[in-house]
């Protein structure tokens, strides 16, 4: 059990696999509220289990650099949260067809988003966004960079410009923190984000997402 989420565990791994398989068949997330009421077990052990769960799907998923000749990325920011602490802008990736990843990230100044985007993103291919200005002089960095305007109510732009990707994995995000979980810290924040983003990057093989994190142990 050693490095996996079961190191020093005094839970019995039955309810681990338990939780793990809940986490894998649920589209809008698991609360520690519902772990706590299906185990019998306290809520902090409940939201730890949780938190194990959320952090090592993270580490499963990992961060692939993506995009590249031929390829099409939107990116996109968000605010996530407000109920008790300042709004946390997040930035999504996401490679059309392909997987997403995201940054919490302080604010959405260029200088900010595009070190994130060089390193995330391979130069060569097509990028979409909106008309946010952080997002001038992507195309002197190696990218066609294709826009959208939202504030025009335009949802389609030039020669197919769109982030609608992107958008559908916010609404999915934030219907399962408004539906499940209500309020996530600013703090764990990154682990909920992870644990939507390995859901969205497996959707092609939704009956294989338990397999590959059991899978993963023998790292």
């Amino acid at each position: 059990m050693a490095e996996t989420p079961f190191e020093r565990t005094r839970t019995p791994l039955r309810d681990w696999f338990h939780i793990m398989f809940l986490f894998s068949t649920t589209r809008n997330g698991v609360a520690a509220k519902e772990v706590q009421r299906q185990l019998g077990v306290t809520y902090k052990t409940a939201w730890r289990m949780c938190h194990e769960i959320r952090k090592y799907m993270g580490e499963v998923d990992g961060n692939a650099p993506m995009g590249g000749p031929g390829k099409h990325v939107e990116i996109d920011e968000t605010f996530i949260g407000g109920f008790r602490s300042p709004k946390a802008v997040v930035l999504g990736i996401v490679e059309r067809g392909g997987d997403v990843m995201t940054h919490v990230v302080p604010n959405q100044r260029r200088a900010t988003l595009t070190p994130l985007i060089d390193a995330n993103v391979i130069p060569g291919g097509a990028i979409h966004t909106d008309e946010l200005r952080s997002y001038l002089g992507l195309h002197k960095r190696g990218h066609r960079h294709m826009t959208v305007n939202h504030s025009a109510h335009e949802y389609v732009g030039f020669e197919g410009a769109s982030t609608y990707s992107i958008e559908c994995f916010w609404a999915a995000v934030k219907r399962g923190i408004n539906g499940t979980h209500i309020h996530v810290s600013a703090k764990h924040l990154p682990k909920y984000l992870a644990e939507f983003e390995y859901r969205w990057n497996m959707r092609f093989q939704p009956h294989s997402m338990l397999d590959r994190l059991m899978a993963s142990f023998a790292r």
